[in-house]
């Protein structure tokens, strides 16, 4: 097959859309088949366009079998509502030439993710004159995100771009997300639950598992092998309400025995910095290589994964999924009725948000308890090998998008 990606987000990105992407371009073209992508340079979740490459300039690569296609990008110093559709504009913009280029080559299916949604009319507008199938995959159902945390605002606005994305998605031939519940939410904007596919973000459970020695990060941060470590690592922007975790941080400063390690980087970390100065039991580190990524995940005891109450079920966080895999329990802030929140009841504890008080009682009591841990981490990992393998995962997908060309 012919396969044309087309996103804003790619490899060597180490977190969220970009790294699936890129995972995703590794596996087909290693299965055989042509990949093509059309994306921005990397520049998230830093938000400044990474070393060695161009905002201004259109580029072109060779990545690990794919041909990768990189258009000039606007990314904004300081991110909000305005400037981030502004930058979602640009690239919308800028990457057409980019994906017309790709007329004479003639994908089979082009596939694009969302965010960003704005991306949609070209790629179905190509998709359709090339006589190409157009393929939709939504990792964050970014305008509900949008106008529930505030980044949007106007009843008449959101009436008019939901009926805008409404119209978008029933023209696509698939639609994919990552969760059940985002299966229903497609289907309510009126998606037919016939070209609706479930596409999960999966781990590499064969190079992120269960450590069976301290990670080596507990010797470069000086941490005694007695600690238990509290370990967030991801974005830090506005959707994972990381305010709740100085909160913890400063209600658990008694207790020695617990070490917070906040590993990442996005719009949120100076304001989480901030409020952590002068706690001892906090250590901040930047973005790891993805070479260490299972060292860093088996640094922890415990997995924090914080979220906001108004994304609830318009996002399932993509770093779940290496949690998971690294065998180790989670102690999220969901509602217990809530996708999320049923996946991690069984591997962890769920926390009602914005409530750091409780937060802190199940980190404590997770740490006072090793035997729970240890029970939580064995079904962390079980749930990984049998759900969100990447292998399983992708090869499932592969047989979606034969069936798709066969129809």
């Amino acid at each position: 097959m012919k396969i044309l990606l087309y996103g804003i987000n790619f490899a060597p990105e180490l977190t969220g859309i970009g790294k699936y992407t890129g995972e995703m371009a590794a596996w087909l073209a290693a299965a055989g088949h042509e990949v093509r992508v059309v994306t921005a340079p990397p520049y998230y979740p830093d938000w400044a366009v990474w070393k060695g490459y161009s905002a201004r300039r259109f580029q072109r690569e060779a990545w690990r079998g794919a041909t990768v296609f990189r258009t000039p990008v606007w990314v904004p110093r300081k991110v909000s509502g305005t400037t981030r559709l502004l930058h979602l504009t640009s690239f919308a913009l800028a990457s057409l030439p980019s994906l017309f280029a790709q007329w004479r080559w003639r994908p089979d299916v082009v596939w694009m993710t969302e965010p960003p949604l704005v991306c949609a009319p070209a790629a179905l507008a190509f998709a359709r004159l090339r006589g190409a199938r157009a393929w939709l995959h939504i990792q964050d159902y970014e305008i509900d995100a949008a106008f529930d945390l505030g980044l949007l605002r106007g009843a008449r606005l959101r009436a008019w771009v939901t009926g805008v994305e409404r119209w978008l998605l029933r023209r696509f031939d698939r639609v994919s997300t990552i969760s059940e519940r985002m299966l229903e939410r497609a289907a309510h904007k009126g998606v037919d639950t016939a070209r609706l596919l479930s596409l999960p973000n999966w781990a590499d459970v064969s190079s992120i598992r269960p450590l069976d020695t301290a990670s080596p990060y507990r010797r470069e941060l000086g941490i005694a092998d007695d600690a238990v470590v509290a370990l967030y690592s991801g974005n830090m922007g506005k959707k994972q309400g990381l305010e709740i975790l100085a909160e913890v941080a400063l209600r658990l400063r008694g207790n020695e025995s617990i070490q917070f390690v906040f590993c990442g980087f996005g719009p949120g970390r100076a304001a989480l910095e901030e409020r952590c100065k002068g706690l001892p039991g906090v250590r901040f580190l930047d973005l790891q290589p993805v070479e260490r990524l299972g060292d860093l995940l088996g640094l922890a005891d415990i997995h924090l994964l914080p979220q906001r109450a108004d994304a609830a079920d318009l996002v399932m966080p993509s770093k779940l999924t290496g949690m998971l895999s690294s065998g180790r329990p989670v102690v999220a802030t969901a509602h217990a009725d809530t996708e999320l929140g049923r996946v991690v009841r069984d591997c962890g504890l769920v926390v009602e948000p914005e409530q750091p008080e409780a937060l802190a009682a199940a980190i404590a009591s997770l740490a006072s308890n090793p035997g729970m841990r240890a029970e939580f981490g064995a079904n962390a990992r079980i749930f990984a090998e049998r759900h969100i393998a990447q292998d399983a995962v992708l090869r499932q997908f592969e047989r979606d998008v034969l069936g798709c060309l066969a129809q």
